[in-house]
């Protein structure tokens, strides 16, 4: 019986005393969070370190910017080009099929236009109903075509090669539609087709044009001038800029190109 007792007394102090793991949790306290620990456990940046960033991000777009704007410039002085030696070439179909002069016009008349220096038409001589032509009567073949915005046809640039500037002559009648009429500068072929001033030359170039003024090139794109030369045959042959080309009307060393 004593040693049943003693068995009893031992198991009984067993579950009195708590486990290691039991005592540790006991024991454990918690750290109270102080400035100094927050800032050693969670690093981050400096005001000025932000300043910085968004100061960079800053130059960064506008540079993007600046960049993307020279870039669309440029696509629109290319597309301008190409759409108007396909103009030169349908021109050139026109006096051949008809037999009569045609011309490509370049719109001239009004700087309060939106047209102005971007309006592009052909036009040939009426056929009468006999097959003879009506000399000087002239008939819209197109609706014609705008150059893209900020894209214009360069009278300074652009010449005959005679050395003269690009003719000009008023355009209107029962054959050509009110909105077009009005003054335009152009380009002839004959009957034959052939282009009798060969090796003059057609210049657009890119820039900005305040109300009712011509337009004026700014400082990133000064030199985004291309266009073509067009030889007797009717074809052309382009150029990236108006340098290329022995053109006794352009401005010796004019920095930027004017319009």
């Amino acid at each position: 019986m004593t040693k049943n007792l003693a068995v009893q007394i031992e198991k009984a102090n067993l579950n009195k005393t708590p486990s290691k793991t039991k005592q540790v949790a006991m024991n454990h306290k918690p750290l109270k969070a102080t400035p100094d620990s927050l800032s050693r456990r969670l690093p981050g940046f400096t005001l000025v370190e932000i300043l910085a960033v968004i100061a960079i991000i800053t130059i960064l777009m506008a540079a993007g910017a600046i960049g993307v704007g020279n870039l669309n410039a440029g696509k629109g002085v290319t597309s301008a080009v190409a759409t108007c030696e396909s103009l030169f070439e349908e021109a050139r179909t026109i006096a051949v099929s008809k037999r009569c002069k045609a011309r490509v016009l370049i719109d001239v008349n009004d700087k309060a236009s939106e047209n102005y220096l971007r309006r592009v038409v052909i036009v040939h001589e009426k056929i009468n109903t006999d097959g003879s032509v009506a000399a000087g009567t002239w008939v819209m073949t197109n609706r014609g075509y705008e150059m893209p915005k900020g894209t214009y046809f360069s009278a300074s640039y652009s010449a005959l090669k005679s050395g003269s500037k690009i003719k000009e002559e008023t355009f209107a009648g029962a054959d050509i539609k009110a909105d077009y009429h009005g003054k335009y500068a152009y380009y002839e072929f004959n009957g034959e087709g052939i282009f009798e001033e060969a090796g003059s030359s057609f210049v657009v170039g890119s820039g900005v044009r305040p109300k009712n003024q011509e337009p004026k090139t700014t400082k990133g794109a000064a030199r985004d001038f291309s266009g073509f030369v067009v030889w007797r045959n009717g074809r052309t042959s382009a150029f990236r800029s108006p340098e290329q080309i022995q053109n006794p009307t352009l401005p010796s060393g004019a920095q930027p190109f004017n319009f």
